[in-house]
């Protein structure tokens, strides 16, 4: 299945991406604001310069298994973005996908990004400075993380053939690698 070869073969970007949010942080209540406003500010570059070309890169099909108008979260996070006063910015990186199954491996780390966030805003909604937060990226899905996560990953998992495995994960390591460097 390509869901498991990609949590394999991404496991050091998704490492790296904990290590550079100081995700830690969150777990002993020492994130702080300024914590949060850098993976916000980081996310929201990523989902600027991607969003839009992993949806137009998905077919019609597709994008019906995979409900993709439900999975929009650009609109969220710029009202994140609004309510913690930070500027909407651009990357100075280029990011280009070249084939559905390349924005497949981006959404993933999107999709994937989406499910841990669940359980970011469940700790810092209990974090002492969070008390004014609205958590609209992270909390996307609220109650329906799970199913969202668990329908991303059937669909792949069916849609993807084996020979195309390296070339979503390729997709996959690009979003990570902008996301890594995009500061």
């Amino acid at each position: 299945m390509v869901s498991e070869y990609l949590k394999q073969h991404t496991a050091e970007y998704h490492d790296a991406a904990e290590k550079l949010f100081n995700s830690k942080k969150i777990f002993n209540k020492t994130f702080t604001l300024e914590d949060y406003k850098k993976i916000i500010g980081t996310n929201y570059l990523m989902l600027l310069h991607s969003e839009d070309q992993i949806f137009s890169s998905l077919s019609d099909q597709l994008a019906e298994k995979l409900n993709l108008e439900n999975r929009k979260k650009l609109p969220l996070i710029e009202k994140d973005l609004a309510s913690l006063a930070l500027e909407n910015r651009t990357a100075v990186h280029n990011l280009e996908f070249t084939s559905e199954n390349e924005a497949l491996g981006a959404l993933y780390v999107i999709e994937g990004s989406t499910l841990g966030g669940n359980v970011i805003a469940k700790q810092l909604s209990k974090t002492e400075g969070f008390d004014e937060v609205t958590f609209n990226f992270f909390g996307c899905y609220q109650e329906n993380t799970g199913p969202m996560w668990k329908n991303f990953k059937e669909v792949l998992d069916t849609e993807v053939k084996e020979q195309n495995y390296d070339e979503v994960l390729s997709g996959a390591k690009k979003l990570y690698t902008f996301l890594l460097n995009v500061n």
